[in-house]
C-alpha cells in the first residue's frame, strides 16, 4: 500500500468524507483482511472516543472498508497514561497491522520509538516538525505522516487579514489550547 493510498484511506475515513475509492483499489487482494491499529489517548469508556471511532468506521465504510468483512481494527486506549501508552504501542506494533492511526504527540512518540517501518498516520499533533517527529509537513520522511490541528506558517497571513479588517489594531494576543 503506497503512502498516498494510505493517507486517502485514513484521512478520508477520519473525516467521514463521501469520496469514493477507485475501483482498482477494491480489486486488489479481495480476500485479504486489512488490519488497522488505533492508539488513542482517551479511556475505553469515554463517549467522545466511541463517537470518533464510529465516525472513523463510517468513513471507512463509505470507502468500501467494512470491519468483519475486509477490515479488522485493533483499538488500544491509553487513558492519558504515558507508561500504558508505551506498552500499548509495543502491543500494537507486535500485531503487525497494515497501518496505525494515532492522535496527539502522546500516541505518536511511543509508536516512533517502537517502529520505524510500520506506516503511522497521526492527527492533532501540534508541531510534528518542531518536535522532530517528521522532517517536514510537505515531505515527512520516515514512516509517519498526518494532519496537524493548526498550520503555524500561516500566522503571518492571519495577522495581515486582521490588519485589513481592523487597521487601527496595534496589539494582538493569541491564546491556543493544544
Amino acid at each position: 500500500m503506497n503512502r498516498r493510498t494510505l493517507i486517502t484511506l485514513l484521512g478520508g475515513a477520519a473525516a467521514a468524507s463521501s469520496v469514493s475509492w477507485p475501483l482498482t483499489a477494491h480489486a486488489q487482494q479481495p480476500d485479504r483482511v486489512r488490519r488497522i491499529g488505533v492508539l488513542t489517548n482517551l479511556a475505553e469508556n469515554d463517549p467522545e472516543g466511541h463517537a470518533r471511532n464510529a465516525a472513523f468506521q463510517q468513513g471507512l465504510g463509505q470507502l468500501g472498508w467494512v470491519e468483519g468483512r475486509n477490515l479488522r481494527i485493533e483499538y488500544r486506549w491509553t487513558a492519558g497514561d504515558p507508561e500504558r501508552g508505551r506498552k500499548l504501542a509495543e502491543e500494537l506494533v507486535a500485531l503487525a497491522p497494515d497501518v496505525i492511526l494515532t492522535t496527539g504527540s502522546a500516541g505518536l512518540v511511543p509508536l516512533l520509538q517502537v517502529t520505524r517501518t510500520l506506516p503511522i498516520v497521526f492527527t492533532i499533533v501540534p508541531d510534528p516538525v518542531g518536535a522532530g517527529l517528521v522532517d517536514s509537513l510537505a515531505r515527512p520522511g520516515g514512516n509517519a505522516t498526518g494532519f496537524i490541528s493548526g498550520e503555524y506558517s500561516i500566522g503571518g497571513k492571519r495577522l495581515e487579514l486582521l490588519k485589513q479588517i481592523a487597521p487601527a489594531v496595534t496589539r494582538v494576543a493569541v491564546l491556543r489550547d493544544q
